[in-house]
């Protein structure tokens, strides 16, 4: 039991950490700044944050929202990625039953991408090439180490498929229906592909269900018109989450039903 506290605390830790990088790579990336350099700065005063001013959620707390030269108001979405990197990441932690397994890291990977997407579709309505171009190899070599270290060449067999059933019919689907999906879509689509093999089906099914359902809700409660387009990205990312965690008990239920 001890273990499990501390190991959590490590992951949890870890996460908050992650996601105070996914903060810096979601406003940088589009804005075509580097990752390493200069230093986190202030987007107004230009300032640079010292590190006690850039410990997740704590220096938020303690600055009370806003920066310390100028005074202008930090973004809540901040701690809150922050604080959904290292929830997310302990959650992974717990569903692999509190072991360090080799699935870990390259789950946490797919979460920290999904992460970073989401918060750029969300603002910008796009999915950088820069961000899904190095992620695809580098999760097909996670997934790679995975089935080295269990001996098992179907689990690099189950990614490659995985990777083609979230990118080619959301890649037709682009082509054909421009205006409904985008390219980038179906570019997350054939990443998140790679870790979830088979249960990317799951993953589809459960982006297009809460997909709609969220338009639906948002063209009654007045706050879209019918011919908007609201980004794809983040379902797409929901999707791929509730089907890592829950894939299976969900076709086990479907299943059930006949």
């Amino acid at each position: 039991m001890g273990w499990k506290i501390y190991g959590s605390a490590i992951v949890f830790l870890f996460g908050l950490a992650v996601g105070s990088f996914d903060n810096v790579a979601a406003y940088r990336i589009p804005e075509g700044i580097s990752l390493w350099s200069p230093r986190s700065f202030c987007p107004r005063c230009q300032s640079q944050i010292a590190w006690y001013d850039n410990i997740p959620i704590l220096s938020f707390v303690l600055l009370r929202g806003r920066c310390r030269r100028c005074g202008e108001a930090i973004s809540f979405r901040y701690p809150l990625v922050e604080l959904a990197s290292g929830l997310l990441f302990l959650t992974v932690f717990a569903r692999l039953g509190f072991e360090w397994r080799a699935e870990l890291v390259p789950h946490l990977f797919l979460i920290t991408i999904l992460i970073i997407v989401s918060a750029i579709d969300l603002q910008r309505q796009i999915i950088p090439n820069r961000v899904i171009y190095p992620s695809i190899p580098l999760g097909l070599a996670a997934m790679g180490v995975v089935a080295l270290a269990r001996g098992d060449v179907w689990i690099i067999l189950r990614s490659l498929a995985g990777l083609a059933i979230g990118g080619v019919p959301l890649g037709l689907l682009a082509l054909l229906l421009p205006r409904g999906m985008g390219m980038g879509d179906a570019k997350l689509a054939a990443f998140t592909g790679i870790f979830l093999g088979f249960q990317q089906l799951t993953a589809l099914f459960l982006a297009f269900l809460t997909g709609s359902l969220a338009g639906i809700a948002l063209i009654v409660a007045g706050r879209r018109d019918r011919k908007s387009r609201i980004p794809f990205g983040p379902f797409l990312a929901l999707g791929a989450f509730l089907a890592l965690m829950f894939g299976e008990r969900i076709w086990a239920l479907y299943r059930g039903l006949f």
